[in-house]
């Protein structure tokens, strides 16, 4: 199983742009978040836009992704979905509170590591480091690259917040 994830990745790496699409249709299925770290930690606590319980990523072969989650107003836990649009190798656009880029920074066959860099409506600039996991834990390798990854964009320990502990939102 090893050899044919590496293989895939390494596939990614060297494929054409549809190719390589096609190639992350195996890391399409159900996920949950586990840790979402940003500069502005108002945007990732309850109740602000990226406040988010991922439940579902489907790559398709037309350059985009479709993500569901769930976002809690007031106390409830309220559906959405977003699609993103492939820019290039590992990068999507996606519209959800303001502007979104997302880079693709790790996948392993449990995890997902994410940056997404955010221009809200009124401008401000916010930077996301995001790891969804397929487990209930997540490796202390994934753990680690998360929070390397989380520390080269200059975002505290303090601005981490831990979603895994408080998803009372719809498994479905």
């Amino acid at each position: 199983m090893k050899v044919l994830l590496l293989s895939a990745v390494l596939g990614l790496l060297y494929a054409g742009h549809g190719e390589a699409q096609l190639l992350l249709k195996p890391f399409s299925g159900k996920w949950k978040t586990h840790y979402i770290a940003a500069s502005n930690k108002d945007k990732i606590t309850e109740g602000g836009p990226f406040h988010v319980y991922v439940r579902h990523v489907e790559f398709h072969a037309n350059n985009t992704v479709d993500i569901d989650f769930y976002v809690k107003s007031d106390g409830e836990c309220v559906k959405k979905q977003v699609t993103g649009v492939k820019q290039k190798f590992f990068v999507y656009q996606v519209e959800y509170a303001g502007q979104n880029e997302g880079r693709i920074l790790h996948l392993s066959r449990n995890a997902i590591i994410v940056s997404i860099h955010n221009v809200d409506e009124e401008g401000k600039e916010t930077v996301f480091v995001a790891i969804i996991g397929k487990r209930d834990r997540i490796s202390y390798l994934d753990n680690w690259k998360f929070k390397k990854e989380t520390e080269d964009r200059g975002i505290p320990e303090e601005n981490i917040v831990n979603f895994s502990d408080n998803d009372d939102c719809p498994k479905e």
